[in-house]
């Protein structure tokens, strides 16, 4: 169950990837910065994380 998303997390990361695909990579920290960068302060640092991380495991995905 570690892996479930709420409907918020879903929602921001599509509406990231959407603007800016050509950004993100299979990397973590990589994916944290540009979050950061696209969300500013406005969001928490956890959301931030999650969001990053579920680019992250989304862009693994799309890759293989």
């Amino acid at each position: 169950m570690g892996r479930i998303k709420t409907k918020m997390i879903k929602r921001l990361t599509f509406d990231l990837i959407k603007q800016s695909r050509e950004r993100f990579t299979k990397q973590f920290e990589d994916n944290k910065k540009v979050v950061r960068e696209l969300l500013g302060n406005e969001a928490s640092k956890k959301i931030r994380n999650s969001v990053a991380g579920y680019v992250t495991r989304l862009m693994k995905v799309v890759e293989e």
